[in-house]
């Protein structure tokens, strides 16, 4: 290797570690310092439940519609890629399925607290 392509995989390295180091902080709920270590003194402000269900349900609302943008391509003529209209289409069923079984999960939770005799 060529003394370039060393110094671009070891600061692809570097940014990789970076990246990880904040995911673990975001998953612990520490912070990191401008210098990158790890502090658990402080924690991140997390997201309510409701924010992150709300962001969920819109990114499987966006799925369906772009299944539903590609499927009419290939419907009116204007694209000829129907392997890309039906993979759109089985993502966007998969991740409403995995919605479905969150909700259930949910609902029966729900009903499983109410049930709880104080």
């Amino acid at each position: 290797m060529d003394k370039i392509s060393t110094n671009g995989a070891a600061a692809g390295q570097a940014q990789m570690i970076a990246d990880m180091a904040k995911l673990r902080a975001q998953a612990t709920g520490s912070r990191i310092d401008p210098a990158g270590t790890l502090s658990q003194t402080a924690s991140l402000s997390t997201p309510s439940f409701g924010s992150v269900l709300d962001q969920a349900i819109r990114h499987v609302d966006n799925l369906q519609h772009a299944a539903a943008d590609r499927q009419r391509a290939v419907d009116m003529g204007t694209s000829d890629d129907l392997t890309g209209a039906m993979l759109e289409s089985q993502k966007a069923s998969v991740a409403f399925s995995a919605m479905m079984q969150v909700r259930n999960k949910l609902t029966t939770a729900f009903d499983e607290v109410m049930n709880i005799s104080i």
